[in-house]
């Protein structure tokens, strides 16, 4: 089948996108090499070696425990993850804290309209989160035939229906999803997994900083009991 010169021309470009966001991400582990008054200095994430041997856990990583080293306790979240970019879709908004507050009012007033999603994984949730959020996590948002019960419990936490053939997003709430900070990809894989549902990419937002950002800037946070 011929394709037109437009859908040619869309699929280069996509596939352009696609490479450039790839080789964005693999900045962060080749590092950048930059010149300045005759020396040469490699920039990159530092990784300390008596942090490299840490465990990731909701605890290590939020709460410090005695058995964390003192160099590690403020450095060991600089060197986990992959770091994401700045902008993950083009069509839906990446906030700060400011955003985030102003959303958390706007969601006290109508919280049949707008809901913060914590899209990490229950243990991470259940150590520390931000006051007013759901646990919707990331691994539960595709259908699992062996778990129909977390399906029904993302449709209606989010006013998700069911039609015949396909799902009703009319009644959709605005969500606001988070996980760890900047480095963490729960949140951009719940996006992406609720897009791929046909979620208008217009309803969700996206907090980058997450937990790390929030902690460090001094919000208060609920542990879930």
């Amino acid at each position: 089948m011929k394709r037109s010169f437009c859908a040619v021309l869309g699929i280069v470009l996509a596939a352009g996108t696609l490479l450039a966001k790839e080789n964005l991400l693999a900045l962060q582990y080749s590092g950048v090499y930059l010149k300045e008054h005759n020396r040469t200095y490699h920039i990159e994430r530092i990784e300390p070696f008596a942090c490299m041997d840490l465990g990731i856990t909701p605890e290590n990583l939020f709460l410090y425990p005695e058995r964390i080293p003192k160099a590690c306790r403020h450095t060991v979240i600089r060197t986990l993850g992959a770091i994401q970019p700045m902008q993950i879709d083009p069509e839906i908004r990446t906030v700060g804290e400011l955003e985030v507050l102003d959303f958390l009012q706007k969601m006290q007033k109508s919280p049949a309209e707008y809901i913060l999603v914590d899209a990490r994984k229950a243990e991470w949730f259940e150590t520390v989160t931000i006051p007013g959020s759901v646990n919707i996590p990331y691994t539960e948002i595709r259908y699992d035939a062996d778990f129909p019960e977390e399906h029904v419990r993302l449709m209606k936490l989010l006013g998700i229906r069911k039609t015949k053939k396909d799902y009703d997003f009319s009644h959709a709430k605005k969500a606001l999803l988070f996980c760890n900070g900047a480095w963490c990809v729960q949140s951009v894989k719940a996006i992406r997994y609720l897009t791929e549902m046909g979620y208008p990419k217009e309803k969700l937002l996206w907090y980058r900083g997450g937990m790390q950002d929030w902690i460090s800037m001094g919000f208060i946070t609920t542990p879930i009991k």
